[in-house]
């Protein structure tokens, strides 16, 4: 089976140069270079992976802005894209950004990061997060969407192109829906889901509709749209950045841990920690030439 040593800059910062693939192609025994973009990323094709040789290669660029991932070759273009929402697709931590208009940030943007590392239950602390916005105008919602949140810069061209690769593109959160809804819109996803909020006379109810989506919801929407669309995991693809993203990452067929938690991080096949979502469609080998943007 061949790999490639895909390594991917941030587009704001192309600093793939003749030096470093230099350097790289005397650590490694590389049958091709390949560039998909220049200066942003560059293919290394390889006939075996070492793992030991990426940790220490990682970690001799740890000050240069550049990710570096082993990715197969086989199946390398995935049918199913499913994605986390929350400082993922967008920018934000939606519940934080409520959390404004309630004086409440500090405490519930701190449960937030704990239950992300996997520190809490996820679905209790989804519980203890929304009772402290009881009493908020629904209103609040629309001016939350509006005023504080924004795709993750590459969002809508990795989207975009997937689907004209006929891929299926789905929104998958433990966020809430009125903010799935708006933003698989915005980014061209075909499907979205996440948990509701509830209302009581024009207000939030403090409550969210049972049973909670969380960790396990997430890897069950992987594997029925897999089913569904009767596309194989190893043809599937994943991102996202906390520890309710984990049981997704780990059984799609390429599990992306996006600027995520350590611990995450760690856990997952591929990591992307500087470049945008369209470092994304560099791992499946599409070149820049061959992006939608819309």
């Amino acid at each position: 089976m061949a790999y490639v040593l895909s390594i991917t800059a941030n587009p704001a910062e192309p600093v793939i140069d003749a030096d470093l693939k230099a350097h790289v192609s005397r650590l490694f025994p590389i049958t091709d270079i390949v560039d998909l973009a220049p200066g942003v990323a560059s293919d290394f094709y390889i006939d075996e992976p070492d793992e030991f040789l990426l940790a220490a290669l990682r970690h001799e660029f740890e000050d240069k802005p550049v990710d570096l991932n082993f990715i197969t070759l086989a199946h390398r273009r995935k049918k199913l894209f499913i994605a986390d929402m929350d400082s993922t697709i967008i920018e934000q931590e939606c519940i934080d950004e409520i959390a404004d208009f309630a004086g409440k940030r500090p405490e519930i943007s701190d449960i937030t990061e704990r239950a992300m590392r996997g520190e809490l239950d996820f679905e209790a602390a989804l519980r203890e997060r929304v009772a402290m916005l009881k009493g908020l105008a629904v209103s609040v919602l629309e001016e939350t969407y509006a005023k504080h949140i924004s795709l993750t810069p590459g969002a809508r061209v990795l989207v975009q192109t997937m689907n004209k690769m006929g891929a299926t593109t789905a929104l998958v959160s433990g966020g809430f829906t009125f903010f799935t809804d708006r933003v698989a819109k915005a980014a061209g996803f075909q499907t979205a889901q996440a948990n509701e909020l509830l209302y009581e006379d024009g207000a939030l109810a403090g409550k969210v509709r049972e049973p909670i989506l969380g960790r396990a919801a997430k890897q069950n929407a992987l594997l029925r749209l897999a089913g569904e669309n009767d596309i194989r995991l190893e043809e599937t693809l994943a991102v996202g950045d906390g520890a309710n993203d984990l049981s997704m990452l780990e059984r799609a067929g390429l599990g992306v841990a996006f600027r995520a938690k350590p611990a995450v991080a760690e856990a997952t096949e591929a990591r992307i920690q500087h470049g945008d979502l369209t470092a994304l469609l560099y791992l499946q080998g599409v070149p820049q030439a061959e992006f939608i943007e819309t």
